[in-house]
């Protein structure tokens, strides 16, 4: 067995205790954009998917992810319940770490990237349905692309990085165009929410939507950064790139939102915050830091512009992952094609304008049509036969009442007045 290196153990576990933080995170983000009604259970259903996810996980999720790979398309079960990965290592020569750090650290991915689809149906879906969706979709759908587009990280690679040679650093197509993709079919299986372009459902907190923001912002170090695998300079390279192309989206949503409605706004500088963290994702570990700042001002501005198509379309997205995850990610892989630069990382390529032609931007353009159909088609069966046999929408009573009460029992705001509630 190979020498495990102390360093970057410690740097991939403590990445991993970043990413999972994140969706807690993602809960106090989401609830705090909902209406009160619904607070609780739009946080619920984050945890839901930490729960659910884990134990289809430890299962047989690790093992089909990441197991020996069946032609770039699934793994084996070679690992299930985690079996022969005790004594195992993954990493490079020098750099090798437990793979039990590895499977735990890639975990933390799974589980934020069906915990972001819950935005999308806010206020609308049975809590139950939910909990079963998740563990489906986890299953069918990202299972899948997590082995096309990681498994190389920990043993015999899928398609996406090793055969066609698309570059996908920390998950813009496993989580941010899958999550986009999966996000637009359940909205439009679902449906609109009661109400829907006439009644204004704004966000009920928007303290809660910046610390919410924040956590992420605090997170996605950890998911970009560790997605290195070691402590070294190329997660320093993930790391300042994540910090640049997040601050800049920030600032270019508010930029462009005081223009357009002559206002910036706190929920404009939180959502251009996550846009900018989306698009830095699969691109973090191959652009210089001023591509980082390109790429983080043009995120922020087509993100913003991206949130409000839905009102011009017709689909209920409730809390925009189709216009902040599914397009910032976009934009992040087809970075890759125009700015990425061997002399960020001498791995990657060099795009389109560091005369590397359009070789990495079509693989980059294949990549991303594949993932997003597949997605899409597959969340809208998925979705659909739930909808067709136990239900996936809540009643409209529920929904016009909240879902806190109806589906916990609890509300988030005591406002009765009791002075004897404590």
């Amino acid at each position: 067995m190979p020498a495990i290196n102390s360093g970057d153990t410690a740097w991939v576990l403590a990445s991993a205790a970043l990413v999972l933080f994140m969706t807690p995170g993602l809960a106090v983000f989401y609830g705090g954009m909902v209406r009160a009604k619904s607070a609780l259970n739009m946080m619920m259903m984050s945890f839901a998917a930490i729960g659910v996810t884990t134990i289809i996980w430890v299962i047989y999720g690790y093992s089909l992810a990441f197991g020996k790979s069946h032609g770039g398309i699934i793994g084996s079960f070679d690992h299930v319940a985690l079996g022969n990965t005790l004594d195992q290592v993954v990493g490079s020569e020098g750099h090798e770490i437990p793979t039990l750090a590895f499977a735990m650290f890639q975990l933390t991915f799974a589980i934020i990237t069906v915990a972001l689809l819950s935005g999308a149906i806010a206020d609308r879906a049975k809590y139950g349905s939910w909990v079963i969706f998740v563990a489906v979709w986890i299953t069918v759908v990202y299972i899948p692309i997590a082995h096309w587009a990681f498994a190389s990280q920990g043993g015999e690679g899928g398609w996406i990085i090793d055969k066609l040679k698309a570059l996908d650093f920390a998950g813009g197509t496993v989580v941010e165009i899958n999550s986009g993709a999966a996000a637009l079919a359940l909205a439009l299986v679902l449906g609109k929410r009661d109400g829907f372009r006439k009644d204004p459902m704004r966000p009920h907190n928007m303290p809660l939507v910046l610390l919410g923001a924040g956590m992420l912002w605090f997170g996605w170090f950890g998911f970009n950064a560790g997605s290195a695998l070691s402590a070294s300079s190329l997660a320093a390279t993930a790391m300042i790139n994540t910090q640049i192309c997040t601050a800049a989206a920030a600032m270019s949503w508010i930029a462009f939102e005081k223009k357009r409605d002559g206002k910036a706004t706190t929920l404009g500088v939180a959502s251009g915050a996550i846009a900018g963290a989306v698009a830095i994702t699969p691109a973090c570990a191959f652009l210089n830091p001023l591509g980082a700042l390109i790429l983080g001002l043009i995120a922020g501005i087509a993100s913003s512009w991206s949130v409000t198509r839905k009102y011009k379309l017709g689909y209920d997205d409730s809390l925009d992952v189709v216009g902040v995850h599914g397009v910032g990610g976009i934009i992040g892989m087809l970075a890759i094609g125009l700015m990425a630069t061997i002399t960020a990382n001498a791995a990657g390529a060099d795009g389109l304008f560091f005369g590397g032609g359009t070789t990495q931007l079509n693989r980059q353009v294949i990549a991303i049509v594949i993932v997003a159909l597949f997605s899409f088609a597959a969340t809208w069966l998925i979705a659909t036969a739930i909808q067709k046999t136990i239900g996936f929408r809540a009643y409209r009573d529920d929904e016009l009442t909240g879902l806190d009460t109806t589906y916990h029992a609890e509300s988030a705001y005591d406002i009765t007045g009791n002075s004897n509630r404590y």
